[in-house]
């Protein structure tokens, strides 16, 4: 389908306004016809951020990206020692599902806090979250304790990841925006390659506590540069701010509430090898879907008939742009097989293979570098032109790959080399994914939509994380159930502490992980295939340039700030919002 540019918009200058009519300082500021330089069709002159503040903020923003995305992957390696200092490791999937699940239930949530309080204010409130329960973690005296304290962490850290990707279109001026995909990839891929070796080291060397307590010295360096170097209004265009009533407070309560009944049927159902079919599974599972049904019913019905009053967590003006839903279906399925291979393979170079953390970290070396890798030329890729259809089908092509060999890793005791190599397409396939489908958020969807569509996205691949690990929990307690109870006793099989049970028993439990690792990454390959689907809807006939894009976002932004303050039709001469958008680059589906 071809996606096509409007025409040029004709100036709104006062030159143009009805005979006594002049053009007030904030639309003259706003005006597509006074350019940068003074031309008659350049976009708005733009308010440059100093170099002494937009470096420190940038650095800040870093820094806080870096922590959320790190304590989603750097207890991936010390899991099996955190359950078994805490006598369980049914439960110990939770300490990740609990990050990941409230980092997805709140991420829209803050983004459209900052629309209201301030991105700032909003930011403040995330670092708090994230900082008071990483210390607490670290003194997490039983594991529900730790379950919890990372819930909290989870919150804070949805909002240092979705802030900072609100944040940094608006701080960067218009040269450099191409280039926040990369950096963000990079950021995504250094924490991604530091976490779970960090987890490791720390894991073997010190105790498992200072994987939360390392946040402490990096947090008060990240929040004392952003307070310091956050710009004034005379320094930089803030977003403007919707009053407390347009939240959408229900939504919010039912995305929770879908997530976390789900995923929790799943999970629950891993750590009880009987579960399945029994009240306590089919229960929340029909309480989840059921949500997921109304919270659908409730955005369309607010997005037709509350528009006005109420802003929605997803808007049906992203919901009608193809390219960018088929980026946000995308960062759901991609995100199972990524976060499913994070978790999976330190437990499987630990149980089956006997290594320490610190080698299950070392393990995950290849994948986190080609994440880097993939992100950062994701971002170089469509630094220029929108060429999203092709880093999107050429990412999923390899996660399909990827995963589909790891399904042949053999179980014997030594570690297949194999592993390495196979590790090396799911990362470079879900790099070019990540840094494609946030760059999406920027340049498929209008500038008042920003924030939204960002946190959309961010939301979308945390989801499919979150079915990943608890699908991988359900995997195993179907193994374990089949393979194992004859061999162990539950309380044995509950605890799971090799060094207590027999030869046999070693081989029978090592026996069983192994074929629950194969079994699951035949399921990553099949939901991975299934995106390749999805990434068919993003295609463009002709797609725009990144310039041409920002031209007819500033427009269209320009238009629809215009026609607020210009009052009855026919005060001064504007341009709507829908005559533009009629004719803009997206065309519905």
């Amino acid at each position: 389908m071809d996606e096509k540019l409007p025409p040029k918009l004709e100036s709104t200058s006062s030159a143009s306004s009805p005979a006594g009519t002049v053009t007030s300082p904030e639309e003259r500021d706003l005006s597509p016809g006074e350019g940068q330089n003074g031309g008659s069709r350049g976009p708005p002159a733009e308010i440059l951020l100093p170099i002494s503040r937009l470096l420190p903020l940038s650095i800040a923003l870093c820094l806080g990206l870096f922590l959320s995305f790190v304590d989603s992957s750097i207890v991936s390696t010390a899991l099996v020692s955190i359950g078994t200092d805490f006598n369980t490791l049914s439960n110990i999937n939770w300490i990740a599902l609990a990050y990941t699940l409230c980092d997805l239930g709140c991420a829209v949530l803050f983004t459209s806090l900052s629309d209201v309080f301030g991105r700032r204010n909003a930011y403040i409130v995330a670092f708090i979250l994230f900082f008071s329960a990483s210390i607490g973690c670290g003194f997490a005296r039983s594991i529900y304790q730790l379950i919890a304290l990372r819930s909290i962490q989870g919150i804070g850290g949805s909002g240092l990841y979705s802030l900072a990707m609100v944040m940094f279109p608006e701080i960067f001026p218009r040269s450099m925006r191409k280039w926040i995909g990369a950096v963000a990839g990079g950021v995504v891929g250094t924490s991604g390659i530091l976490g779970p070796i960090l987890g490791g080291v720390i894991t073997r060397f010190a105790s498992w506590k200072w994987i939360f307590w390392i946040n402490a010295p990096i947090g008060v360096i990240s929040i004392t540069m952003f307070l310091l170097a956050w710009p004034n209004s005379d320094q930089m265009k803030h977003a403007e701010r919707k009053p407390l009533r347009q939240l959408d407070v229900v939504g919010s309560f039912l995305l929770i509430a879908a997530s976390i009944m789900v995923v929790f049927a799943f999970q629950e159902s891993g750590t009880h090898p009987k579960f399945w079919g029994t009240a306590l599974f089919v229960a929340p599972l029909v309480a989840g879907v059921s949500c997921w049904l109304v919270l659908i019913g409730w955005e369309v019905f607010i997005g037709v008939f509350m528009q006005e009053s109420v802003s929605p967590l997803f808007p049906m003006s992203l919901l009608k742009r193809r390219i960018y839903v088929a980026g946000a279906i995308t960062a759901v399925i991609t995100g199972f097989p990524y976060y499913v291979v994070i978790y999976i393979v330190p437990l499987h170079l630990q149980i089956v293979n006997g290594k320490s953390p610190l080698i299950a970290g070392l393990g995950l070396l290849p994948l986190l570098v080609s994440t880097a890798t993939g992100s950062m030329l994701g971002g170089a890729v469509s630094s220029k032109k929108d060429l999203s259809f092709y880093t999107l089908t050429v990412g999923s092509c390899l996660m399909t790959l990827g995963t589909g060999l790891l399904s042949t890793v053999w179980s014997d005791p030594s570690i297949d080399p194999k592993l390495y190599g196979f590790e090396v397409f799911v990362g470079l396939g879900f790099g070019l994914s990540v840094s494609t489908s946030t760059i999406l958020a920027g340049i498929q969807c209008e500038i008042k939509d920003h924030a939204t569509a960002q946190g959309i996205v961010a939301q979308a691949r945390v989801l499919g994380g979150s079915f990943g690990i608890a699908a991988s929990t359900a995997i195993l307690g179907v193994i374990e159930g089949r393979e194992l109870l004859g061999n162990l006793s539950p309380t044995q099989l509950a605890s799971l502490d090799l060094s207590s049970l027999s030869m046999t028993q070693v081989d029978a439990v090592r026996e069983a992980y192994a074929h629950a690792f194969n079994h699951t990454m035949r399921v990553a390959t099949i939901l991975s295939g299934i995106s390749i689907v999805f990434t068919l809807l993003s295609y463009q006939r002709n797609p725009p340039t990144r310039a041409e894009r920002i031209q007819q976002q500033v427009a269209v932004e320009t238009a629809r700030q215009m026609a607020k303050r210009s009052g009855p039709p026919g005060a001064s001469r504007t341009l709507s919002e829908p005559q533009i958008s009629a004719n803009s680059s997206e065309v519905p589906t």
